[in-house]
């Protein structure tokens, strides 16, 4: 036990929440398995964590035991803000709620004028998590205002996330957006029978570190040439290019690659730089 509230089995049948699948709910009933996840993304003295989807506050619980000095949970499903009204007043004064969709969400705004570091972690709902990770990566103020985020993913996205070139596969413009502005890895595995309802896959926690000087480049552009090349990944990059309204041969060339070589296998550095040549030619 982390703390003397009721365990989360008996919260969710005292309330009545079933996961919804339309949600991309699924349920962490192991306190010690999200305390782990509370101590990955420690120490949390003095830290403000932003939550999204605490869902009956399994992981909201964890962090406030593990000692962070805020967190504030965003939950789009109404039917959990009594649990977690339950926990901020277990919580004095630790624990405030956001009734909404995070997607739609500034948590920028959220965290304004909170002094102190300021995270993110979150076992993000698997229809939801990657929009959201891209919609953090493309903040138009780099470093951004979070120091860390501890996210869990399926691990299929997982290992897009920390892919490089040399796993082709997995490579993508997932991976290209955080190698440039993180430094990314996987924590550890979740098993599916960890989970109420059991999804059909294994999960992962991944960490995220931002970088404080990554390669100068638009975010905007650099995804949108991410974009273009992954969407046809299996062409040559003088044929998926050619719909950034600029000549494709003269763009790579400009940015110094091969126009025959394919999306997953040109590295970060390389899309930065057809970012930064994408802007000069569309400004002649």
């Amino acid at each position: 036990m982390i703390d003397t509230l009721p365990p989360l089995r008996e919260v969710v049948r005292a309330h009545g929440l079933e996961p919804k699948k339309s949600l991309g709910q699924n349920f962490l009933f192991d306190l010690n398995l999200t305390s782990r996840i509370a101590r990955a993304a420690g120490p949390l003295d003095d830290v403000t964590v932003v939550e999204i989807g605490p869902g009956p506050g399994g992981l909201t619980r964890a962090l406030l035991a593990a000692g962070a000095r805020e967190v504030i949970a965003v939950e789009r499903d109404e039917r959990c803000l009594a649990a977690l009204s339950e926990i901020a007043a277990h919580y004095p004064d630790r624990l405030e709620i956001v009734a909404g969709d995070a997607l739609a969400t500034d948590l920028a705004q959220l965290v304004a004028g909170v002094a102190g570091r300021k995270q993110i972690c979150a076992n993000l709902p698997y229809n939801i998590g990657t929009a959201l990770l891209v919609q953090w990566l493309e903040s138009p103020v780099w470093p951004p205002w979070y120091d860390k985020l501890t996210l869990m993913f399926q691990r299929e996205v997982a290992e897009r996330i920390v892919a490089t070139p040399e796993q082709r596969v997995d490579y993508g413009r997932l991976g290209v957006l955080c190698g440039c502005l993180t430094k990314a890895r996987i924590l550890f595995d979740v098993p599916p029978s960890a989970f109420t309802p059991p999804p059909k896959v294994v999960s992962s926690v991944v960490e995220l570190l931002p970088r404080t000087d990554p390669l100068p480049c638009r975010i905007e552009i650099l995804s949108a040439v991410t974009q273009a090349a992954f969407h046809q990944r299996r062409k040559m990059l003088r044929q998926s290019l050619k719909g950034l309204g600029v000549e494709a041969l003269e763009l790579l060339n400009a940015a110094g690659i091969d126009g025959t070589k394919r999306a997953e296998e040109v590295d970060v550095a390389g899309f930065v730089r057809l970012a930064q040549q994408l802007v000069i030619l569309r400004s002649r």
